[in-house]
């Protein structure tokens, strides 16, 4: 009866002698079910009819974007305002029912679905609104669920650009992008989501509102509370507004593909390449033939611009842009490279359509829907200057354990950070064992830790990661972060079981 998650029937010493059924809470807090009832009850007022859903229309946000985790809330809030936000905040406290934030529910490690029954999702979908744009200060502010994609519109509006930008970009909102530090492929240049912020409106978990809402690039007054709210995938609060910088828009772009000799020539094809167009480069990514190969046979247009290489070959995709004519910088990069034998192929962009076509080859790479196939997953950052020993090492490793293994890898060689993963194979429904993914799994996860690597670079922790990361960082650090949390959220109500147990 005091098993943590269980049901309890327990006799209640009154003269009539009813009977109150009691669920225990995971702290042992105890919630009486006609309480939570009470409190769906209220929430459906506080929303209104367009504020709220439940039972099966709850299934899409019930489950991830990869489909790996699945839980049903007791209700999905919608809220428009920061006061029904507020009100449904202080409902799910006074009841202790669980909060789990989402916004476009893209994430890649369960980080916005429910770990237990006894939580409301809130959704801030609606709470869409771009505030300003302030072309003169070069800002942006805007409510959480606005989306990437419109963000970047509205700042080319006004002849800027927001430095944000992934392949989710249609989906994934401010909200789930700055809880989570997204990344993305223009780092290289402009960093991840933590550096694009410089103020934010927070709901607490105690109900109150934080309004760091300010659009300062100098403040040295204390703590900067905003970056405490960044990567915290909700746990610590519930970013409702974001004031977010941009840049000049950049009027020219252009974009290739090369075939690089070796992985021993990207590093200092990489190093040519920043040093000969410095501040034009703005992407470098790294890209294998296997993956491009596949793509080009089931994405409906894609093609290969250059003449097919072997399937281990690997090509390196980047990016110039900036506000004066790139071309010529590329075109020497390229011929440099070239004379140094360090490509051997170069496909440039000449229209919008090729140059889309070039993108479209590494959005389409993540290799578990391409192949349809299961294996370990990895979102590893290390120095960039040890990226392709890493890699190199990564492969060796996984093939001493499974030598039918396949390492595919792919994405931001530039700021070093690869999607990497371990595949029993390529034939459609091919799924790695669960020991042997334990096994690979903990193997790779030791060589990006003797590399000072991380791992996770922008997909956040959520579930997938929370046992692992605990080896990663030190006891002080750990403390530090639950220090954190239980002097903010001391009941455990916003997101529990995230980024650590």
């Amino acid at each position: 009866m005091g098993r943590r998650g269980g049901t309890a029937i327990r006799h209640r010493p009154t003269d009539t002698h009813t009977w109150e059924h009691r669920l225990f809470g995971r702290y042992g807090a105890r919630m009486t079910v006609s309480a939570v009832t009470t409190a769906i009850e209220q929430l459906k007022d506080v929303l209104g009819p367009r504020g709220w859903l439940a039972g099966p229309d709850t299934v899409d946000a019930s489950t991830d974007h990869r489909g790996y985790w699945t839980q049903a809330p007791l209700l999905l809030a919608r809220p428009s305002t920061v006061e029904e936000l507020r009100s449904v905040v202080t409902i799910c406290r006074d009841a202790a029912v669980n909060i789990v934030t989402q916004g476009g529910n893209t994430g890649l490690s369960g980080g916005s679905i429910p770990t237990d029954q006894q939580s409301v999702i809130i959704s801030t979908k609606r709470m869409n609104r771009i505030i300003e744009v302030d072309a003169d200060c070069s800002t942006i502010t805007a409510e959480a669920g606005v989306t990437i994609q419109e963000l970047q519109e509205a700042a080319r509006a006004a002849d800027r650009q927001l430095a944000a930008d992934w392949g989710a970009r249609g989906t994934a909102t401010l909200g789930g992008g700055l809880s989570t530090d997204a990344g993305g492929i223009n780092v290289l240049r402009s960093g991840t989501m933590r550096d694009q912020v410089l103020g934010l409106e927070v709901v607490l978990p105690d109900g109150r509102v934080w309004d760091g809402l300010r659009s300062l690039r100098k403040d040295a007054s204390g703590y900067g509370l905003q970056h405490m709210f960044v990567g915290a995938e909700g746990t610590l609060g519930i970013i409702t507004k974001a004031v977010l910088k941009l840049e000049p828009l950049d009027l020219y772009e252009q974009s290739f593909l090369a075939t690089v000799s070796s992985l021993d020539a990207v590093l200092p094809f990489f190093s040519m390449a920043t040093t000969q167009a410095e501040g034009k480069l703005s992407a470098f990514e790294l890209l294998p033939n296997l993956g491009i190969r596949k793509i080009v046979e089931t994405v409906h247009d894609a093609h290969h611009p250059l003449p097919d290489s072997a399937a281990d070959a690997w090509h390196v995709l980047a990016r110039f842009s900036g506000r004066r004519p790139v071309t010529d910088d590329l075109t020497e990069l390229l011929s440099g490279a070239s004379d140094a034998g360090m490509i051997v192929d170069a496909a440039v962009a000449e229209t919008a359509a090729q140059n889309d076509n070039l993108w479209t080859l590494r959005e389409e790479l993540p290799p578990e829907p391409l192949f349809g196939v299961s294996g370990a997953k990895f979102d590893a950052a290390v120095p960039v200057s040890h990226i392709i020993e890493y890699l190199k090492e990564v492969t060796a490793r996984a093939q001493s354990i499974e030598p039918t293994s396949l390492t595919f890898a792919f994405g931001h060689v530039g700021d070093g950070n690869l999607h990497l993963y371990v595949l029993p194979g390529t034939e459609p429904g091919m799924t790695m064992a669960p020991e042997q993914k334990a096994e690979i799994t903990a193997a790779i996860d030791d060589i990006t830790w003797s590399h000072g690597g991380t791992i996770s670079a922008e997909h956040g922790v959520g579930q997938e990661l929370r046992s692992r990361m605990l080896t990663q960082k030190g006891d002080v650090e750990i403390d530090l972060m639950r220090t954190i949390k239980n002097a903010i959220d001391p009941n455990n109500t916003f997101n529990p079981d995230k980024l650590f147990t």
